[in-house]
Formats: structure tokens, C-alpha cells, sequence
């Protein structure tokens, strides 16, 4: 589930949400994609990352989504 995906902790990256409890924050990710790079682009930088991370961070996007 993409909710077990994001994390939030105040002592970590200001309290932003995070992608499994990594430095990683989902506006980082969603940042990296709007600037055109590709879900493959993005998982070469990050490689501890898997593809349900950066769609979990995408539906955070989502207007209405209450994940957090």
C-alpha cells in the first residue's frame, strides 16, 4: 500500500514527508519528475528506491488524497 511508503518523522528532513523512512523527500521526487526526468531516471539516482516509492510520492500529488 503507498501509504506504508511515506513516512513522516519531525527529527528527519524537517518533518517532510519522506520515502521509507530514507532522506529521500516526496517533494524531491515529485520536483525531479516535473523537471521531465523519468521514473528510470530517478530510480538510477536513488537505486535503494523501487517504483512503488516514486508513485506513492506521485499520489501525494493527488488533490484529495488524505495519505497523510
Amino acid at each position: 500500500m503507498a501509504i506504508e511508503r511515506i513516512t513522516v518523522d519531525p527529527g528527519r528532513m524537517g518533518g517532510l514527508p519522506c520515502l521509507r523512512d530514507t532522506r529521500v523527500t516526496a517533494t524531491a521526487v515529485l520536483g525531479q519528475l516535473a523537471a521531465g526526468r523519468s521514473i528510470d531516471d530517478v530510480l538510477a539516482d536513488y537505486p535503494y528506491l523501487e517504483r512503488e516509492d516514486i508513485i506513492a510520492a506521485v499520489g501525494l500529488a493527488v488533490p484529495g488524497n488524505q495519505a497523510i
